[in-house]
């Protein structure tokens, strides 16, 4: 018998490593993640860690369920902390301008949070008065008053646990804030640290504290996507620079990663509460002595903070949830692939934008075939499956308060805005344009060509300007040949309007005085197309694809670059 069953067991177990091995190439970032939950934390301290929770407000429930089931365990102290992006997402958090992520991150125990870049979408009042009502540390090193030149808030923290660790934290934020937050709001207000200046800014805020700590803890919200590698703007490009960090708990780029891939102490949990991180301490080496991410899969909920959750998502249901509409198809509205190509929902919305401009009586002095649209990627922030559509649905995709803008632009200016946001493709960028009326090519072969740093109301961005157009071709204009010396009256969001992501060129010419904010909201705007133009009713054939707009030409493998051109 045991002769048969060998075979057997041997067969199964290559087959278990070769899907390990295809998991493991495929989700490069994830390893290692736990499946069996470690039995013995006598002598350690815990922190348990979240990043980019978007609104996902009933996953706060597994973090003291977590802390409970570590101290049973032995631990002698469990730490809660965020790095980042909890006050925009879900409905659930953005009709309430975040501060349903206070009061979830209080009953659920949190200790010390940073910030990410979304807190600042309602402007720094709101965030100071969310933050009123916190029961826990708020930190961040590199945002600064334009009043006064101090941080708004402590660069860092220092929790002594319950065995007497010392324990310092140092919030970092992304210095591309300043070109994803509407730039109205931080104009004149606040500034980043951009560069060289960062990597100063947390090493003197590391320094301050780390005489006086066992373990530093960097809370950044950098991410590591190829659009902060540009500017050196990663937390492992940081690890790299900045003396005195003993760990990263990173966020912003929604990688599920651990110090596995870049041999560098760094780990992030994705977004949305897919995965919860742990870092152990041991309280005598006062050592970090092992990370790990735990799948909240099936892990169990804390009642009490699940029920307060269910209290916020019901009265949101309640109020948002009537269906108003059906769609027939999913519309795509995940990161990938609306911050890389065409999608149906990015198509969606780029009409709908036209239609509403052109409905209320066209734009002034410019003719019906010069009028395009542009959304960027960025601002769509879900998908919608096929079945009904509620107002939920619409906010949960727009979940920003934009408005419609117009701007009038040059054809050279319309080329330098869709090269400069994609400069990075195939790779994801939140500038990405989503468009109507404009047929175009993108050849990822070719490099970008970096020209200065784009400014915007006198600050450094994080974005460079085309030096030349490599990349993009305009084919034509709502059927009709593109002309750079043309004007083409562009209808967009005021976010863009404003120079937000990578849109300088449109900012330019939006302070000239060759557009307007029209005040109409984008939300409402879709939920008017959807049911005065398409009925209620979204359709396979028309919105089943995209429509083909944009053509890609794809990075060439290697095995076709080494081939020799036919002669």
């Amino acid at each position: 018998m045991r002769k048969k069953i060998f075979p057997l067991v041997l067969a199964i177990a290559l087959v278990l490593a070769m899907v390990s091995t295809a998991l493991a190439d495929y989700y490069s970032d994830l390893l290692p993640v736990i499946m069996t939950f470690p039995s013995d934390f006598r002598g350690k301290t815990v922190i348990l860690h979240s990043n980019d929770v978007h609104g996902a407000i009933d996953g706060y429930a597994y973090m003291p369920a977590l802390r409970e089931r570590f101290l049973k365990q032995g631990a002698s102290d469990v730490l809660l902390v965020d790095a980042g992006d909890f006050s925009q997402g879900e409905i659930y958090v953005s009709v309430n301008r975040g501060k349903a992520a206070i009061d979830m991150m209080n009953a659920a125990g949190y200790d010390v949070v940073t910030l990410g870049n979304h807190e600042f979408d309602f402007g720094l009042p709101q965030l100071m008065e969310n933050l009123k009502d916190a029961r826990f540390q708020t930190i961040c090193c590199n945002v600064y008053s334009d009043e006064t030149n101090e941080t708004i808030l402590p660069p860092s923290a220092i929790i002594e646990t319950k065995s007497g660790l010392k324990l310092g934290f140092v919030g970092v934020e992304t210095p591309e804030t300043a070109t994803k937050v509407h730039p109205s709001l931080l104009a004149n207000i606040i500034s980043f640290s951009t560069f060289g200046k960062l990597y100063e800014a947390v090493q003197l805020a590391v320094d301050a504290i780390r005489n006086d700590c066992d373990v530093v803890i960097g809370l950044t919200h950098l991410g590591v996507n190829t659009e902060a590698a540009s500017n050196g703007y990663r937390s492992v490009d940081l690890l790299n620079t900045v003396d005195g960090i003993d760990f990263a708990i990173d966020g912003h780029s929604h990688t599920v990663m651990s110090s596995a891939k870049y041999g560098l102490p760094v780990q992030s949990t994705g977004t949305k509460f897919a995965y919860v991180g742990v870092v152990v301490i041991d309280d005598v080496t006062k050592k970090i002595e092992n990370n790990f991410l735990l799948s909240t899969a099936n892990l169990t909920r804390d009642e009490t903070v699940a029920a307060a959750a269910q209290a916020i998502i019901d009265a949101v249901d309640e109020e948002y949830n009537t269906p108003f509409a059906t769609t027939e198809v999913r519309l795509e509205g995940e990161r990938i692939p609306s911050r890389t190509s065409e999608t149906n929902m990015g198509d969606l919305i780029a009409d709908a934008l036209i239609w509403k401009i052109m409905k209320g009586g066209g734009v002034a002095n410019t003719e019906p075939s010069q009028v395009v649209s542009i959304v960027n990627g960025g601002s769509i922030r879900a998908s919608i499956e096929a079945g009904d559509v509620s107002m939920e649905s619409i906010n949960s995709v727009l979940p920003f308060d934009d408005t419609l803008a117009v701007i009038n632009v040059t054809g050279a200016e319309l080329l330098e805005a869709l090269e400069a946001s994609t400069f990075c493709n195939p790779e994801q960028v939140g500038g990405f344009p989503q468009t109507c009326g404009i047929e175009w090519a993108l050849d990822c072969n070719r490099p970008y060509a970096k020209g200065s740093l784009y400014k915007l109301n006198g600050k450094d961005t994080s974005y460079f300007s085309p030096a030349s157009i490599e990349r993009v071709t305009v084919t034509a204009i709502n059927g009709k040949p593109f002309d750079p010396s043309a004007t083409y009256a562009v209808v967009t969001n005021d976010f863009i309007a404003a120079g937000g992501d990578t849109y300088n060129a449109f900012n330019r010419a939006y302070v000239a005085g060759t557009g307007f904010d029209t005040g109409i909201q984008l939300d409402e705007t879709v939920v008017e197309y959807i049911s005065e133009v398409l009925d209620c009713r979204i359709t396979a054939e028309q919105y089943g694809q995209p429509r083909g707009s944009l053509t890609i030409i794809p990075l060439k493998t290697a095995e076709e670059e080494a081939v020799e051109p036919a002669t």
